[in-house]
């Protein structure tokens, strides 16, 4: 049984992966994916120390939780630069970054287990504030001398917390005496408090819910406030960071853009660099990137799978190589990869297939340019983390990771992944710095296998046509009705099946159209978007009337979880 701060209800799916939440980044599949052997290059992949030496930081131990991190990203968000590194690492990273600071993050394990995962003493040593959050408390409270149970009522989902005194923590935003709600998520509790530490919050079945000891600046509390579930956690987070802590709020955009130049100017010198060109967000804006700082030194390869959305391949070739006139290979080779897909009906096959094809379609466009030193990728920092098990074990795998993984050892080159520290939040903030258009940084997620995993089903020439089509109606009407921006992602999905119809005096057996659109704060949640009937209507007799072979359209009002924002 997971006993500690076991795995929140609401987040079962994870780990989320990019070709669920984020596409387009580049390589739209792990290069490890292919049955290339992997180089030396591609084994960077850990999270690296970081790149930010003249900033505050914050380090954050990560104990297996699965919402590490949006930690992270509170923190970040607060102009604080942040980083995560599994425990095992942390006493390294701790010495390495000199943080301001250190949070521990919740966990599935139980502190009462034998082999029950810790924090450094070094940490405790230090003198730094720390915070404990979930299985971080537990593991605070017991390495320094309190007691933790297990055995007792488990604790999920909403509750509420009563203040029982005043801290630092809760200065402005809790007052004594005061009831607010937060998300729980655990079995073990602590019930002996270690010397020096108070109580200063109770729960329902959490008599002991937030601990701190001022003096040492240690705060900890059983709940997740880094949870859009819990209102005000975000402004308890910025307490710690910003007031307990006193770390600088001076990380930014702008900061990163110039310090990033730099980075790659170092890197680079006056060596090649090839990108690897989706058309997506995140290589995008690494291309732009390091156009910037190296200028004709690097060139873009776009592998066109024939798999992206109507009229895409000739905006992604028209904005680089005529707009901001970065040379730019098209490479098009949408027919060779709806050959090797003919017949394929299984979803994780039909990634591998497309990864592998992206790679050897890529690897021959390199040969011709010649003399290229360097790899761009547009890895985010969520690829790097997702892809480090907490355990040291293999992961379950959902879908197919992308990006992050070894090169054709063949190739030998080493990889320029300037983006590896940001978010994707980080990245289209990033983008509108570099100079790219808002309709541009702002789209929906897409997925790297593109359209491909939109087809339920065998891929064709004729599911592809009629899809391209058909979303492109759907997404016109959204933003015609102001709604684009409301929501997370929307997209249509060509369904294997078909129905009879009616269209005139004649009947017809066509292809059934599912629309999908969901709002998330994260990606790792999401709901169907409440659209009007009448707007559902307007739309599916769009569809119907403009897009040859559709006679039905259907609403997915599946949330996340159990679905997947997906269909494969």
């Amino acid at each position: 049984m997971l006993r500690a701060c076991a795995a929140l209800s609401c987040w079962k799916a994870w780990p989320p992966r990019a070709g669920s939440l984020a596409g387009g980044n580049g390589f739209p599949y792990s290069l490890a994916m292919s049955s290339h052997k992997s180089s030396p290059a591609g084994a960077a992949t850990k999270p690296s120390a970081s790149h930010t030496p003249d900033h505050d930081k914050i380090l954050i131990v990560d104990f297996g939780s699965q919402v590490t991190q949006l930690i992270a990203r509170r923190v970040r968000e607060m102009g604080v630069y942040s980083e995560i590194v599994p425990f095992q690492s942390a006493e390294a990273a701790f010495k390495k970054m000199n943080p301001k600071a250190v949070i521990l993050s919740g966990g599935p394990a139980s502190v009462l287990d034998g082999n029950a995962p810790a924090a450094p003493q070094t940490i405790f040593d230090s003198g730094l504030p720390v915070l404990g959050i979930c299985y971080g408390e537990q593991t605070m409270a017991q390495q320094l001398g309190g007691k933790v149970e297990g055995g007792h009522h488990r604790e999920f989902g909403r509750a509420e917390v009563e203040i029982l005194d005043d801290a630092p923590l809760f200065a402005g935003v809790w007052k004594r005496g005061g009831k607010y709600p937060v998300w729980m998520s655990h079995g073990d509790r602590v019930t002996v408090l270690p010397k020096g530490f108070r109580v200063l919050g109770k729960a329902p079945n959490s008599p002991i819910a937030i601990i701190g000891d001022d003096t040492r600046r240690y705060y900890a509390m059983q709940f997740h406030p880094e949870v859009y579930h819990t209102p005000d956690g975000a402004k308890l987070l910025q307490n710690f960071v910003l007031k307990v802590s006193g770390a600088k709020a001076d990380w930014s955009m702008r900061a990163f853009r110039e310090e990033a130049i730099e980075r790659i100017r170092a890197q680079v010198g006056k060596g090649r660099v090839i990108c690897g060109l989706s058309g997506g967000v995140d290589s995008s804006v690494a291309a732009l990137l390091i156009h910037e700082a190296i200028g004709e030194q690097l060139t873009c390869v776009f592998v066109d799978h024939g798999l992206l959305r109507l009229n895409e391949a000739k905006t992604v070739v028209d904005l680089f190589r005529n707009h901001y006139n970065i040379p730019l290979v098209h490479a098009d080779a949408s027919e060779k990869f709806l050959r090797e897909l003919k017949g394929v009906t299984d979803p994780e096959q039909k990634r591998k297939i497309i990864g592998k094809l992206f790679i050897d379609v890529f690897e021959a466009e390199a040969k011709k340019i010649g003399g290229a030193e360097f790899l761009a990728q547009g890895t985010l920092y969520p690829d790097v983390i997702e892809s480090v098990s907490f355990t040291g074990g293999p992961s379950v795998t959902i879908k197919s990771h992308h990006n992050v993984g070894g090169l054709p050892a063949r190739m030998n080159m080493k990889l320029v992944e300037p983006l590896r520290e940001l978010f994707k939040d980080e990245v289209r903030k990033l983008g509108k710095e570099l100079g790219l258009p808002d309709v541009f940084v702002g789209r929906h997620p897409f997925p790297g296998p593109g359209l491909a995993i939109r087809c339920p089903g065998e891929v064709t020439k004729e599911a592809l046509d009629i899809l391209r089509l058909a979303d492109a109606i759907y997404l016109d009407e959204i933003r015609k009705a102001g709604l684009y921006d409301e929501i997370w992602q929307a997209f249509a999905v060509i369904l294997p099946v078909k129905t009879v119809g009616v269209m005139g005096d004649g009947r017809t057996y066509d292809h059934v159209l599912g629309l999908r659109a969901v709002t998330s704060v994260d990606g790792m949640t999401a709901d169907f978007y409440p659209f009007d009937m009448k707007f559902l209507g307007q739309v599916a007799t769009r569809i119907i009337n403009e897009v040859k072979g559709v006679n039905r359209v259907v609403y997915d009002v599946t949330s996340k979880p159990p679905g997947t924002i997906e269909w494969e």
